[in-house]
């Protein structure tokens, strides 16, 4: 049976692991994942002289795209409720010395932030990783500012994302993960277009516009595709952390073998994505 406190307790350390390899795998992230970025600056629409908050920032890209928008007369508040990726944020925010962008840790599903207290919001793949979706999006309703918009993105169905869905199919068919709970908090979370339509009309918030974003992960051979999952892919990094040796190199043979299909003829390997941009308010 899910625990959410638990659940919680272990996202935390989770994700606070995994900052370092969010930090330095952060350039090949963007260059893969900037059209999300992009697609919730646009259609967010932040204005200059706004206040918007981010909500599970991870390195803190998405933040700083925003703060570029709403300029020195605005202010950007970025969160995640991990410290060490805020700190990761932070750096990152330092490092292109915007002024108008505040870092802090912020659990969205008790939000320390005043009723009406921001213009819009933006998420990158946070809310599906949320023990619960439906406060945080509650929680999004109350800080929000009428006519304020709302733009999140999560991850669509497994079938359209093998990039993630063979390593995890992986670790389950060698017994070293659960298959996944219908509803239970994850990466394909909020997969269902009406499990997000729900949680969103039920948080208060407006009809939501739904939108596909395709893309591909690329990886210049299978030792780069190894560090991405050992290094940033969350609870599939610890399953695998916690093998023996032997069978973490068993596992690395196995996922391998199943991403054959997606390898080029140069070595290189290509996987399909899709991610939905949400938008409501």
């Amino acid at each position: 049976m899910f625990d959410p406190d638990s659940y919680r307790e272990q996202s935390l350390r989770t994700w606070g692991e995994m900052a370092p390899g969010w930090r330095d795998r952060n350039d090949w992230m963007m260059s893969i994942t900037g059209v999300v970025n992009d697609w919730l600056v646009e259609h967010a629409d932040p204005q200059p002289g706004q206040r918007f908050l981010e909500v599970a920032c991870g390195a803190g890209d998405l933040g700083c795209q925003v703060a570029d928008r709403v300029g020195d007369e605005g202010h950007v508040i970025s969160t995640d409720f991990a410290p060490e990726m805020v700190e990761v944020a932070g750096n990152r925010g330092n490092e292109r010395g915007l002024s108008n962008l505040e870092h802090r840790v912020l659990d969205a599903e008790q939000m320390d932030l005043e009723d009406d207290s921001v213009d819009g919001m933006v998420c990158r793949w946070g809310y599906m990783l949320m023990a619960d979706p439906a406060a945080a999006l509650r929680e999004s309703k109350r800080v929000l500012r009428d006519g304020g918009n709302l733009a999140f993105a999560v991850w669509a169905a497994p079938d359209r994302n093998p990039w993630a869905a063979i390593p995890g199919m992986t670790l389950v068919q060698r017994g070293h993960m659960d298959p996944p709970e219908p509803g239970a908090p994850g990466i394909f979370g909020m997969a269902d277009p009406d499990r997000i339509r729900d949680l969103v009309t039920g948080a208060g918030l407006a009809e939501p516009e739904l939108e596909e974003i395709p893309f591909e992960f690329t990886y210049p051979d299978f030792d780069d595709l190894w560090d991405s999952i050992v290094r940033i892919a969350g609870p599939l990094a610890n399953a695998i952390k916690a093998q023996p040796e032997d069978e973490q190199v068993a596992t690395r043979e196995a996922i391998k073998e199943n991403f054959a299909s997606f390898q080029g003829e140069d070595g290189s390997y290509a996987a399909a994505a899709v991610t939905w941009g949400v938008l409501t308010g």
